[in-house]
């Protein structure tokens, strides 16, 4: 329902030609997973709350770790050592309290997999391993649910959409998971926290876009090198 404070809150959205009131009503009505309250999870989190996203689902298993704080930016000093879905859960209820949130306090596996994605419209995997990729994206194409992907490295990032409408998903790109353990990842050499909210960011707005019916590229990598500041698209 569009209340007098939902268009106040939300007026400069509804003022966008393509969005309107329609397109909000839209989002209100949405309902969309994300998987990980990390670098990636965090800025998604935080800009999907904001544009008033009706259910919004977070799945983690982590504690918030100070380390985590240079870039996990809905996470706080205080919060130190509480789970990452508590954190969430308090950073959303601050921001926008009309969200309706549903942590999801467990590690994504075979058994759990497709039940909790089959009650999301859109998937949003910020996960930091390829094997929840992997398994995140191949349940996404069982459940033809659309996937918004990000991942993050150092100064580089890469964000499609996969599985949107009948499109090309994870593996038409890359077939298989690596296979050598010792890829390197975050852990071992680090990322500047400002790089996780570029994608982030760009995946929360391709998960709006699509909520509201807005054409996105699909079949489509693109890759982010924020330390040459170059930016290039792959067709697959």
């Amino acid at each position: 329902m569009m209340t007098k404070d939902n268009f106040s809150r939300y007026s400069r959205q509804i003022f966008i030609e393509e969005i309107g009131l329609e397109g909000q009503k839209k989002i209100m009505d949405s309902k969309v997973l994300v998987i990980g309250a990390g670098g990636l999870g965090s800025p998604v989190i935080q800009y999907l709350a904001a544009a008033g996203v009706g259910t919004l689902g977070v799945v983690d298993f982590d504690e918030v770790e100070l380390h985590n704080l240079n870039r996990q930016i809905i996470h706080t000093e205080s919060r130190v050592r509480l789970s990452k879905v508590k954190s969430a859960a308090t950073f959303v209820k601050e921001l926008n309290h009309q969200v309706i949130f549903k942590g999801i306090e467990e590690k994504i596996n075979d058994e759990n997999v497709e039940e909790i994605l089959s009650r999301y419209n859109v998937i949003i995997d910020g996960s930091d391993n390829f094997s929840t990729r992997y398994l995140v994206n191949d349940t996404c194409v069982n459940l033809k649910k659309t996937l918004v992907y990000g991942s993050i490295l150092g100064f580089s990032g890469q964000v499609a959409v996969f599985n949107h409408c009948g499109s090309k998903n994870l593996r038409d790109i890359f077939p298989e998971p690596p296979f050598d353990e010792n890829i390197p990842d975050c852990d071992s050499l680090g990322v500047l926290g400002a790089l996780p909210g570029i994608i982030g960011s760009m995946m929360a707005l391709q998960t709006l876009k699509i909520i509201a019916g807005l054409p996105v590229k699909v079949n489509q990598l693109t890759l982010v090198d924020t330390l040459a500041w170059h930016f290039q698209t792959i067709d697959f």
